[in-house]
């Protein structure tokens, strides 16, 4: 997509989410006005912006009918970090489980990702290129000018703290350090012979000799921390590990590996990750997007007891993440009063009523998305970019079948996924994979050996189907 996502107006947002999803019209709204609003919030002036927070979002609907899909596809539209977590991951029977700051954590590491790709894709010509040089110092160490000799200051003195593990190393630039034997002309024209053949893939097959550099593990113990010390023990060991020298390990790789393994070397060089981590954090508090999922799971109010009891505490750890709060991530602190946040529940068992009052208030847009009907289902099998349908002919099609599924079967497929949903439980657009993996399974198991033509009808859906669906107890178990 080449158009900004600023530039798009919430009409265009949902025209957008319908190339992917099938109805829910009112959710694609509510996502489409919350996405337009952080643009508007973006032109109000600096005293205005910072009080306008996002209008965080509740979905009620069944499973199965486009709640995570919406919040994915928007994120991806935005160009937003985006995660995706569920609230009863943080929570298990008796106790609390997984500290519920690692969400925010989490989106942290996702932003710090897509800005690093960012980043790789700006300078990939460049590292490229230099892993090309690399490569031909390799072929032709005659041409190549000696690096300067480098050294680690600190390798002396770490040394002795870590025991002289890393004492026997060889000195950089040692190893492989080579003079210059040809003229300088005649030099030239060699390393521009071979640039362009490692170029053009010649020497892709062939298999050289190269260095590669692995950060020395510190000694068990050594660093306490993880994940529930949130940045400490991890950042510690990024510290400490930086200043260690480096271990130079010798390996036999084809020309087109070193070259993948050098482009990514060079990449590295090239990319300032001070920089990359300041825009991550804040690309994450401005537009990061966290989808928090079976929010009715944890939906209880005081005065139960059993196992169940923990959900309310579950309500009020995640209610100040999303109230607005600073979470320190071991690339820095990242505030979340910004972040948009959107819950989805299926909310069978309970209400929305059910939550605790100051996280209903933290949701101000509730949208309910329809359960979905037959007709639903012919469009889901057909329209979409990722039709369901399409999917499948791509993939026997690459065993030389062609796929040939008539309006008749879409539209039996369809009524029997409806009825399955009927009779057991209803989990929506998902039952159409069970049903067509056994309506395909004898043509996908047969396809390697027979290829050619193959026109699936009404009938044949029936002949596959109808025994089993037709029979609750059966269909309970195998669609």
């Amino acid at each position: 997509m080449n158009k900004a996502a600023q530039d798009f107006t919430p009409r265009e947002i949902v025209a957008e989410l319908d190339r992917y999803i099938v109805g829910q019209g009112d959710a694609k709204r509510a996502v489409a006005v919350a996405m337009r609003n952080r643009y508007r919030r973006e032109r109000l002036p600096e005293a205005v912006r910072r009080e306008v927070a996002p209008k965080n979002i509740l979905m009620i609907g069944p499973t199965g009918v486009g709640k995570t899909e919406i919040a994915r596809r928007l994120a991806t539209l935005a160009g937003a970090p985006f995660i995706k977590v569920e609230a009863t991951k943080y929570t298990e029977v008796g106790y609390v489980g997984r500290d519920v700051e690692s969400m925010v954590r989490d989106l942290a590491e996702a932003a710090v990702r897509m800005v690093s790709d960012e980043r790789r894709a700006e300078v990939h010509e460049a590292a490229e290129q230099a892993a090309v040089e690399r490569v031909v110092d390799i072929l032709h160490p005659e041409t190549r000018v000696p690096p300067a000799q480098q050294s680690n200051p600190f390798a002396a003195s770490l040394g002795s703290i870590f025991g002289n593990a890393f004492a026997n190393q060889p000195q950089q630039a040692a190893t492989q350090t080579a003079t210059r034997t040809l003229p300088d002309e005649e030099a030239a024209s060699v390393r521009a012979t071979a640039k362009a053949d490692v170029e053009r893939g010649f020497f892709d097959v062939r298999v050289i000799e190269i260095e590669v550099e692995e950060t020395p593990q510190l000694p068990i113990g050594l660093i306490g921390g993880g994940e529930q010390g949130g940045f400490g023990g991890g950042d510690m060991g990024e510290m400490l590990g930086g200043l260690l020298p480096k271990k130079r390990v010798q390996k036999k790789v084809t020309v087109a590996e070193a070259r993948r393994i050098f482009a990514q070397q060079e990449a590295d060089k090239l990319i300032d990750m001070d920089a990359v981590k300041r825009e991550a954090l804040r690309r994450a508090g401005e537009h990061g997007i966290i989808f928090i999922d079976e929010i009715d799971k944890v939906a209880g109010r005081e005065g139960q007891r059993g196992p169940d009891v923990s959900r309310e505490g579950v309500q009020r750890d995640i209610l100040p993440i999303v109230e607005g709060s600073t979470v320190q991530t071991k690339h820095g602190p990242l505030s979340t009063d910004h972040v948009l946040f959107i819950a989805a529940g299926a909310f069978h068992v309970s209400k929305p009523s059910d939550l605790i009052p100051e996280l209903q208030g933290r949701f101000p847009v509730r949208v309910e998305l329809d359960s979905l009907t037959a007709a639903d289902f012919e469009i889901i099998l057909t329209q979409p970019e990722n039709a369901l349908i399409g999917q499948y002919k791509a993939l026997l099609g690459a065993d030389g079948v062609e796929l040939d599924v008539t309006t008749d079967a879409i539209a039996e497929i369809a009524q029997i996924a409806m009825r399955v949903n009927e009779q057991t439980e209803n989990i929506g657009a998902r039952r159409l994979h069970t049903v067509l993996e056994r309506v395909l399974d004898e043509i996908a198991f047969r396809a390697p050996e027979e290829g050619g033509k193959i026109v699936i009808d009404a009938a044949y859906v029936s002949a596959r189907l109808e025994s089993i669906a037709g029979n609750s107890d059966l269909s309970s178990y195998i669609l």
